[in-house]
């Protein structure tokens, strides 16, 4: 069994490619994710009961023991457990944080006989055996033996010569009523949502890739949208994006690696 700390747009991509691929994956969520490319997420399930993403179903389940039902539908099973309390019953042979908090919250060595990090925050050979960078651009998908990843530097990476006017951030606090939809054609200016009496305004024109659940009780200056510029890339707001399947080809490449065969131990 591989468990999967998370279970947003870019934990997708590696929960996606190890299922392809034969592997078992268990997938552990909180019980409010806050994914905003909503239509690549197998976090949606949390709040749907099951969520599918290119052909794959990743389903909710409500105990661990539901798990093999639903590995032999071949759909993957997402359990709400925010603080991993089941890996101790479960003894999964890896353990992968791809929560994407920036920040270690909670996943140690000791989890798993094999344990890698997604992005910053994690050091490997300490806090896990292995990292896996997620800052786009030349280093991006490559695995870290030693040391952290980039540091978050807190500006979205660029796409279409746009970096952080593309993220939308919450201009206050309260519920959410989303106006536009995921794939929409948006121009700069647009009311895009409202929050109480705050607009929410689209920041430039292009496609709206990624938009927060409606009816969401949102906090001031929380990430809840995001545009992309490329409108030639409207079609793909359903599909797994190339960052994301860049990180999964590493962790693969982990897996490999360290001859983790589908449904076995991790050998030495």
């Amino acid at each position: 069994m591989i468990m999967v700390r998370g279970g947003g747009d870019l934990a997708t991509g590696t929960i996606f490619m190890l299922h392809r691929c034969g592997y078992q994956v268990l997938v552990l969520e909180t019980d409010r994710p806050t994914a905003i490319r909503r239509k690549v997420a197998f976090s949606e399930a949390v709040y749907d009961g099951a969520a599918q993403v290119e052909a794959v179903t990743c389903r909710r389940i409500e105990t661990p023991r539901d798990c093999e039902k639903v590995w032999q539908a071949r759909e993957i099973p997402l359990l709400v457990d925010p603080q991993a309390e089941s890996i101790e019953k479960l003894r999964p042979e890896v353990v992968i944080d791809a929560i994407l908090a920036k920040k270690n919250l909670g996943t140690t060595k000791e989890m798993a006989p094999l344990t890698i990090a997604l992005g910053p925050g994690f050091c490997a050979g300490s806090d896990v055996d292995y990292v896996v960078e997620t800052k786009r651009g030349h280093r991006l998908g490559r695995i870290i033996e030693q040391g952290s990843a980039l540091p978050n530097t807190g500006i979205p990476g660029v796409i279409g010569g746009y970096g952080a006017e593309r993220v939308i951030h919450a201009p206050a606090a309260g519920k959410i009523r989303v106006l536009a939809q995921i794939g929409d054609l948006v121009e700069k200016g647009q009311v895009l949502a409202k929050i109480g009496d705050e607009k929410v305004y689209a920041s430039l024109d292009g496609v709206l890739r990624g938009m927060i659940r409606n009816g969401f009780m949102v906090t001031d200056g929380l990430k809840i949208g995001d545009i992309d510029p490329r409108i030639e890339e409207r079609n793909n707001c359903a599909t797994i994006s190339d960052k994301a399947r860049c990180i999964a080809g590493g962790v693969l490449e982990l897996l490999v690696r360290r001859r983790v065969p589908v449904g076995g131990d991790v050998l030495s």
